[in-house]
């Protein structure tokens, strides 16, 4: 799911308040929601992009780009 313009919006006014003061419980956990949405969403298009990407060797022939084993468990 894309992330909205006014939900980047809103992630930047609370960045800004949290530097200028504390935020409230609540505001602290929509910051972290917010947050995590934003970084599945940058994920989520990487993986599209690199699904779609394809190796050209110097004869010509097209070949997937293979996928990477995860390092870590997610």
């Amino acid at each position: 799911m894309p992330v909205t313009k006014e939900q980047i919006d809103r992630i930047n006014q609370l960045a800004r308040k949290s530097k200028a003061e504390s935020l409230t419980l609540e505001e602290t956990k929509e910051q972290v929601q917010l947050r995590r949405l934003y970084i599945d969403s940058v994920k989520a298009s990487l993986v599209g992009q690199l699904e779609h990407t394809y190796i050209v060797d110097e004869n010509g022939n097209k070949r997937k780009l293979p996928k990477k084993k995860p390092t870590r468990p997610q």
